[in-house]
Protein backbone atom coordinates (compact mmCIF):
# COMPACT_ATOMS: atom_id res chain seq x y z
CA UNK A 1 0.00 0.00 0.00
CA UNK A 2 1.00 3.22 -0.64
CA UNK A 3 1.33 6.66 1.85
CA UNK A 4 -2.16 7.79 0.23
CA UNK A 5 -3.69 4.25 0.86
CA UNK A 6 -2.63 3.98 4.03
CA UNK A 7 -3.74 7.50 5.04
CA UNK A 8 -7.50 6.77 2.74
CA UNK A 9 -7.54 3.33 5.16
CA UNK A 10 -7.69 5.24 7.95
CA UNK A 11 -10.37 8.06 6.86
CA UNK A 12 -7.56 10.61 5.90
CA UNK A 13 -6.84 12.72 2.59
CA UNK A 14 -4.22 14.59 1.78
CA UNK A 15 -5.00 18.26 1.86
CA UNK A 16 -4.25 21.26 -0.43
CA UNK A 17 -0.62 22.05 0.23
CA UNK A 18 -0.23 25.68 1.64
CA UNK A 19 1.42 28.54 0.18
CA UNK A 20 4.55 30.24 1.83
CA UNK A 21 3.49 33.15 4.16
CA UNK A 22 6.57 34.91 3.12
CA UNK A 23 10.39 34.81 1.00
CA UNK A 24 10.44 31.25 1.54
CA UNK A 25 9.87 27.89 -0.11
CA UNK A 26 7.35 25.33 1.26
CA UNK A 27 9.69 22.47 0.65
CA UNK A 28 14.41 22.93 -0.22
CA UNK A 29 16.36 20.34 -1.19
CA UNK A 30 19.88 19.75 -0.58
CA UNK A 31 21.89 17.01 -1.67
CA UNK A 32 19.61 14.07 -0.70
CA UNK A 33 17.98 15.90 2.11
CA UNK A 34 14.42 17.65 1.83
CA UNK A 35 13.71 20.25 4.54
CA UNK A 36 9.87 21.12 4.41
CA UNK A 37 8.75 24.57 5.98
CA UNK A 38 6.80 24.81 9.15
CA UNK A 39 3.32 23.83 8.28
CA UNK A 40 0.48 24.77 10.80
CA UNK A 41 -2.85 23.31 11.18
CA UNK A 42 -4.25 24.32 7.87
CA UNK A 43 -7.15 22.61 6.16
CA UNK A 44 -7.80 23.40 2.61
CA UNK A 45 -6.74 27.00 3.32
CA UNK A 46 -9.04 27.56 6.41
CA UNK A 47 -7.15 28.10 9.71
CA UNK A 48 -7.92 25.34 13.16
CA UNK A 49 -6.75 25.10 16.24
CA UNK A 50 -5.92 28.70 17.04
CA UNK A 51 -5.39 29.29 20.85
CA UNK A 52 -3.34 27.81 23.69
CA UNK A 53 -3.16 24.61 24.49
CA UNK A 54 -4.23 24.21 28.39
CA UNK A 55 -6.53 27.60 27.58
CA UNK A 56 -8.71 27.49 24.80
CA UNK A 57 -7.32 23.75 23.00
CA UNK A 58 -7.72 20.74 24.72
CA UNK A 59 -4.74 18.02 24.62
CA UNK A 60 -6.81 15.95 22.57
CA UNK A 61 -7.66 19.07 20.31
CA UNK A 62 -3.83 19.72 20.45
CA UNK A 63 -2.98 15.67 19.23
CA UNK A 64 -5.83 16.46 16.32
CA UNK A 65 -3.49 19.55 14.95
CA UNK A 66 -0.54 18.37 15.40
CA UNK A 67 -1.49 15.45 13.01
CA UNK A 68 -2.98 18.20 10.87
CA UNK A 69 0.29 19.74 10.36
CA UNK A 70 2.01 16.35 9.59
CA UNK A 71 -0.77 15.90 6.85
CA UNK A 72 0.25 19.04 5.09
CA UNK A 73 4.02 18.00 5.98
CA UNK A 74 2.72 15.01 3.40
CA UNK A 75 0.96 17.05 1.12
CA UNK A 76 4.08 18.67 0.54
CA UNK A 77 6.08 15.79 0.14
CA UNK A 78 3.70 14.32 -2.34
CA UNK A 79 3.28 17.36 -4.44
CA UNK A 80 7.17 18.52 -4.41
CA UNK A 81 8.82 15.32 -3.82
CA UNK A 82 7.06 12.28 -4.35
CA UNK A 83 6.77 9.46 -2.21
CA UNK A 84 8.78 7.38 -3.85
CA UNK A 85 12.04 9.30 -3.64
CA UNK A 86 11.50 8.91 0.22
CA UNK A 87 14.53 6.99 2.28
CA UNK A 88 12.66 8.28 5.36
CA UNK A 89 11.89 11.10 7.56
CA UNK A 90 15.21 12.16 9.92
CA UNK A 91 13.40 14.77 12.48
CA UNK A 92 10.69 16.73 13.71
CA UNK A 93 10.57 19.84 15.27
CA UNK A 94 7.30 20.55 17.05
CA UNK A 95 6.20 24.19 18.42
CA UNK A 96 3.36 24.98 20.65
CA UNK A 97 1.95 27.49 22.64
CA UNK A 98 0.51 26.92 25.89
CA UNK A 99 -1.10 28.21 29.03
CA UNK A 100 0.93 28.58 32.21
CA UNK A 101 0.28 25.08 33.88
CA UNK A 102 -0.47 22.73 30.49
CA UNK A 103 2.45 20.32 30.08
CA UNK A 104 1.32 17.26 27.98
CA UNK A 105 3.44 18.65 24.88
CA UNK A 106 4.55 14.68 24.12
CA UNK A 107 1.24 13.66 23.97
CA UNK A 108 0.37 16.69 21.39
CA UNK A 109 3.36 15.57 19.39
CA UNK A 110 2.50 11.88 18.98
CA UNK A 111 -0.23 13.39 16.78
CA UNK A 112 2.38 13.76 14.21
CA UNK A 113 4.29 10.84 15.20
CA UNK A 114 1.96 8.42 14.72
CA UNK A 115 0.62 9.57 12.02
CA UNK A 116 4.40 9.79 9.91
CA UNK A 117 4.38 6.15 11.36
CA UNK A 118 1.42 5.00 10.19
CA UNK A 119 1.67 6.36 6.53
CA UNK A 120 5.27 5.63 6.15
CA UNK A 121 5.68 3.07 8.10
CA UNK A 122 9.39 2.10 9.32
CA UNK A 123 10.69 5.47 6.94
CA UNK A 124 8.18 6.89 9.10
CA UNK A 125 10.57 6.21 12.16
CA UNK A 126 12.14 10.05 13.50
CA UNK A 127 14.26 11.73 16.29
CA UNK A 128 11.99 15.00 17.27
CA UNK A 129 12.46 17.78 19.30
CA UNK A 130 9.87 19.97 21.33
CA UNK A 131 9.92 24.02 21.62
CA UNK A 132 7.32 26.02 23.38
CA UNK A 133 7.31 29.08 22.75
CA UNK A 134 5.51 32.15 23.40
CA UNK A 135 3.41 32.76 19.86
CA UNK A 136 3.11 31.51 17.08
CA UNK A 137 1.94 32.91 13.48
CA UNK A 138 -2.17 33.35 13.18
CA UNK A 139 -2.19 32.17 16.86
CA UNK A 140 -1.75 28.24 15.93
CA UNK A 141 -1.44 26.42 18.94
CA UNK A 142 1.35 24.20 17.10
CA UNK A 143 3.66 24.23 14.31
CA UNK A 144 5.51 21.10 12.78
CA UNK A 145 9.05 21.39 10.79
CA UNK A 146 10.89 18.12 9.37
CA UNK A 147 13.61 16.60 7.17
CA UNK A 148 13.68 13.86 5.16
CA UNK A 149 16.18 11.55 2.94
CA UNK A 150 15.92 11.23 -0.35
CA UNK A 151 16.87 8.25 -1.80
CA UNK A 152 20.12 8.43 -4.15
CA UNK A 153 19.46 7.48 -8.03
Amino acid sequence: MTPKDKLNALGLQLPEISVPGGSYVSVNTRGNIAYVAIQFPILNGEYLYQGRLGDTITTEQGYEAMKLCALNVLAQIDKKIGFDAIEGLNHIDAYFQSGTDWDDSPIVVNGASDLFIKALEEKGTHTRAIFGVDKLPRNFCVGLTTSFTLKTT
